[in-house]
Parts: C-alpha cells; sequence; structure tokens
C-alpha cells in the first residue's frame, strides 16, 4: 500500500489552519463578551461622588486591533488617582480606593477559563 506523503502534508497544514481559524474566532468573541462584564462590574464597583457618579458611568471598552481595551472614556486621569491614592495640596495623602485591580483580576480568569472550556469541545 503506498501512501502520498505530499497529500498527508497538505492535509495536516489544512487542518492546523482550519484550527487556528476556529481558535481565533473563539478567542475574539470570548474578548468581546468578557470586556462588556468587565466594563458592567467597573460601572458597578467604582467610587461614586455623592453628586452623580459620572466617574462609575463612564467606563467602556473600544477595539484596538484584535484586543480589546477597557477605559474610562471622560474621567480617565482620575483612574490612577483614585486606584493609588495620591498627595493632599497642604500635605498628607488620599487613601487608595481599589477598585480596578480586582476586576482585572477576575476578568483574566474568566478569559482564561471560557477559552480552556470552549477549547476543549
Amino acid at each position: 500500500m503506498a501512501t502520498n506523503i505530499g497529500g498527508l502534508a497538505a492535509e495536516i497544514n489544512r487542518q492546523l489552519s482550519l484550527y487556528a481559524n476556529q481558535t481565533d474566532e473563539s478567542v475574539q468573541r470570548i474578548a468581546e463578551e468578557i470586556a462588556s462584564e468587565g466594563v458592567e462590574m467597573l460601572k458597578a464597583e467604582s467610587p461614586k461622588s455623592p453628586g452623580g457618579g459620572d466617574y462609575a458611568k463612564s467606563w467602556t471598552v473600544k477595539r484596538v486591533g484584535k484586543a480589546f481595551v477597557i477605559h474610562n472614556k471622560d474621567h480617565y486621569r482620575l483612574t490612577h488617582l483614585l486606584e493609588k491614592g495620591h498627595a493632599k495640596v497642604n500635605g498628607g495623602r488620599v487613601d487608595a480606593r481599589v477598585h480596578i485591580a480586582p476586576v482585572e483580576e477576575r476578568v483574566v480568569e474568566r478569559f482564561e477559563d471560557e477559552l480552556r472550556r470552549d477549547l476543549s469541545e
């Protein structure tokens, strides 16, 4: 029985290409879903000022190439100050109000879990 090695190599390449395309589609779909969930988590967990909570409402997600970036579109200058704390004008410090790091950890963990689940099917 003769085996066509050229045909075998072509079939292996075709299957690998198919798997790569399916994996890329899964990554993009899951990333978009998880990014949207991350925005909702940040909106819920961000500090809210007594007058309205504009900072919390400003969280959004945008696509940059194949990546999804969660950012605060209107109050981006406050994110570092609130997350890390800052010095006061007349001395002393304002305590950090950590709200981004915990959401980031949950989003990354959820993305990895969903991707593993999707690729194992």
